[in-house]
């Protein structure tokens, strides 16, 4: 179980930095050219990389592959929403309740047989 919660606060902490690589350009960046905002954003993508790897290969000691990545997926839409909502000042959709009710199906069927 230790495992599992390392791994979970690990790709929490790689996904804020992997969300902000990947979408704070957009609102911090716009007036740059998008070479900048690549190379930005590779900068900021490597503390992601140096987060995520260790938190993967901890997590595999003790999920499926498949566990892996739907657990990624599900940190994934965890992060972003707020991001999207507080960041970038993207308004409140039902979608992302319907999103986090798939995940939560994909979560149930990736995980029932543990």
């Amino acid at each position: 179980m230790k495992e599992i919660w390392q791994t979970i606060v690990l790709l929490t902490m790689s996904n804020v930095f992997m969300t902000f690589a990947w979408y704070a350009h957009l609102k911090e960046l716009n007036h740059k050219p998008w070479i900048i905002a690549a190379l930005v954003s590779w900068g900021i993508a490597f503390f992601e990389y140096m987060i995520q790897v260790p938190a993967n290969r901890i997590g595999f000691t003790v999920l499926t592959i498949a566990q892996l990545k739907i657990l990624q997926e599900v940190i994934t839409l965890t992060v972003f929403v707020p991001f999207a909502l507080f960041y970038l000042k993207e308004p409140l959709k039902l979608d992302y309740l319907w999103a986090g009710l798939c995940m939560v199906g994909a979560v149930y069927f990736m995980f029932r047989t543990r």
